[in-house]
């Protein structure tokens, strides 16, 4: 079969495959040329959930006729020159505007500032018009319709007009944030009209804006560099976390990216104090030098790849780890609003009045509730049930003095001079009661203790070499060479948590010892991830992970159980070393230790305010 040029359309419906996936691609891509000319305000409508109309207007530099007619043609870009090591624009390739023509109907109606007027040009499924003057204001309107007529068959791929939409909604919100000197307006007849409005210099606001007005609250200001890297942003306390990865947001060099390396050190940054299946909330923004990054990686610009993938990795993990550190153990202020939902007569978490019969028969156990914690054997660290109950509730009679109504109380540290204030009470043998400056705390016991139990057995893990367990028999695992490799340079770290591995030939590694807290472990299941992560990652962190993973089943195993009643004492004791353990805002599974409740909204509840 002979050889022959393809046309320009064809070859331009090709590349449509890889840079228009959907509308919400193209209304990126158009959005990127808008903020690339200094737009200010940028306004964008749809229909039929972006299938028949994209339309983005700005009030950017323009474009002169002579512009006009190059920017629908292939590869023609006023963004690069012959450089790409120095991109510093959202868009370079020069590929949207003739992809989007050979699929649609696109029409480019512009007039740069300044000029008496401006000028418009036609792409029909790839077939282009002559440019012609027309009536404009400065800047750029540019209107997509039919999307994909040329090319039915991706039309089938679609989803329906509510999730285009929702799509095009989420590239938006992306780069309002990215961008909040930027007003933005969206709306449609598919849709609802969503007005972003410009906030300047204040990214705090903006981030506000687009994550709820409770992100602000719940937000911890990341600041940190490393080697010329420079890491900004704000992540949310652990127990402010959602449903899905969404409300995480990346940007490199202003870049909104989607990228597998970033969102895993973001997960892993958050492990250990957020749940499993719940996903932190956290807006980061990396700066470096563009020649450090490669953003030519895919058509579609959302994936990145790092001169040293490590680095960053290392210092996202590293910064947001010493912010949840110096200001994370504290309570999200959602769940203060869940609880004073939870006082309105009919509430429900899933937000539906339950039925009379419900109310009526739904009833709570502690001996058969599913949040119970399995009861434990051996000694406590604070004394065994059966003490003194913290309060007598004997009623007083009336020649009784405030202080011999609560001798126990009369005892208990000032609440102004501790975060979490004075233990006050103990409820179902489970719940601290403790006053605060501001208002009160309750902290779930088992939850709490178990945490200050994991963070010791923590600290002695890391502060001395773990135990390990000789094989009789070495066990001989065989691998690729430069798996061996690998695994022989992390070798001392290995041995640091009692693996030790040998070389045995070019293909193959010995382990001589595994760790004691491990019991019996797959070793060629463990030795095989340890070298697939060390090529993915250039780093091996399943093992301190499965050793910290026994270290929290033993410290749930080995924390005071529901049930327990407490003195005071030992109640304000357990406080004290929250306030000093880090991480103790979250149990070992992530979910909250305790919850503050303002002194202003307790007043709300009576209406004293």
């Amino acid at each position: 079969m002979a050889i022959k040029q393809l046309s320009e359309t064809l070859i331009n419906q090709i590349a449509a495959g890889e840079v228009i996936e959907r509308p919400s691609s193209a209304t990126k891509e158009l959005v990127e040329n808008a903020i690339d000319a200094g737009a200010t305000r940028i306004e964008i409508a749809t229909a039929g959930g972006g299938k028949g109309l994209v339309r983005i207007t700005d009030n950017g530099c323009g474009m002169s006729p002579a512009d006009l007619e190059l920017a629908v043609r292939r590869h023609c870009t006023s963004k690069i020159s012959d450089n790409l090591d120095d991109i510093r624009t959202l868009g370079f390739r020069g590929e949207a505007l003739p992809s989007i023509g050979s699929v649609a109907k696109l029409t480019i109606t512009s007039r740069q500032q300044g000029a008496q007027q401006g000028s418009v040009i036609s792409v029909t499924g790839g077939k282009v018009s002559d440019v012609r003057p027309a009536a404009s204001n400065a800047g750029t309107i540019v209107e997509v319709r039919d999307l994909f007529f040329a090319t039915p068959a991706r039309l089938k791929f679609l989803k329906t007009e509510r999730a285009e939409a929702a799509a095009i909604t989420e590239v938006v919100k992306r780069m309002a944030i990215a961008f909040p000197h930027i007003r933005f307006v969206l709306s449609g007849t598919d849709r609802s009209t969503l007005e972003i409005p410009s906030t300047g210099d204040d990214h705090l606001a903006r981030m506000a804006q687009i994550l709820g007005a409770d992100f602000k609250d719940n937000a911890i200001e990341i600041d940190a560099g490393r080697e010329d890297v420079t890491l900004t942003g704000y992540a949310g306390v652990p127990t402010f976390n959602r449903g899905n990865s969404a409300h995480q947001y990346v940007f490199v060099n202003g870049r909104p990216v989607q990228d597998k390396l970033l969102l895993s050190a973001i997960r892993g940054a958050y492990a250990e104090t957020v749940p499993h299946g719940r996903y932190p909330v956290a807006v980061l923004s990396i700066t470096l030098d563009p020649a450090f990054v490669d953003v030519n990686v895919h058509p579609a610009k959302s994936d990145v790849r790092f001169r040293d993938p490590g680095l960053i990795r290392g210092l996202i993990v590293g910064a947001i780890r010493q912010a949840l550190t110096r200001d994370g153990d504290r309570a999200a202020t959602t769940g203060a609003s869940q609880m004073m939902n939870a006082f309105r007569p009919g509430y429900s978490p899933s937000g539906l009045r339950p039925s009379p019969a419900m109310a009526a028969t739904a009833s709570w156990s502690a001996t058969t509730s599913p949040s119970r914690p399995l009861p434990v054997s051996g000694n406590m660290q604070f004394a065994e049930a059966g003490k003194s109950r913290f309060y007598d509730m004997t009623m007083p009679t009336a020649r009784a003095e405030p202080q011999e109504m609560y001798e126990a109380a009369a005892t208990a540290p000032e609440p102004a001079r501790f975060p979490l204030g004075a233990a006050r009470a103990q409820l179902h043998e489970n719940y601290i009661i403790a006053q605060t400056e501001s208002g009160l705390v309750i902290v779930d016991q088992h939850a709490a203790h178990e945490r200050l139990v994991f963070e010791q057995m923590r600290t002695a893990l890391h502060a001395k070499r773990p135990a390990s367990q000789v094989l009789l028999i070495p066990e001989i695992i065989d691998l690729p060479e430069e798996d061996c490799d690998r695994l022989m340079e992390h070798a001392a770290g290995f041995d640091a948590l009692g693996l030790v591995i040998d070389r045995f030939g070019p293909g193959a590694v010995a382990v001589r010892e595994t760790p004691a807290m491990l019991g019996e472990v797959n070793v060629q299941g463990l030795v095989r991830q340890l070298a697939d992560e060390i090529a993915e990652w250039d780093a091996a962190s399943t093992l301190a992970n499965k050793l910290e993973y026994v270290a929290a089943t033993m410290a749930c195993h080995g924390s005071v159980r529901s049930g327990r009643r407490m003195r005071p004492e030992e109640m304000n004791a357990l406080l004290r070393q929250m306030e000093n353990t880090p991480g103790s805002g979250q149990c070992n599974h992530g979910r909250p230790t305790y919850i503050e409740l303002k002194l202003s909204d307790i007043e709300r509840l009576f209406g004293r305010s």
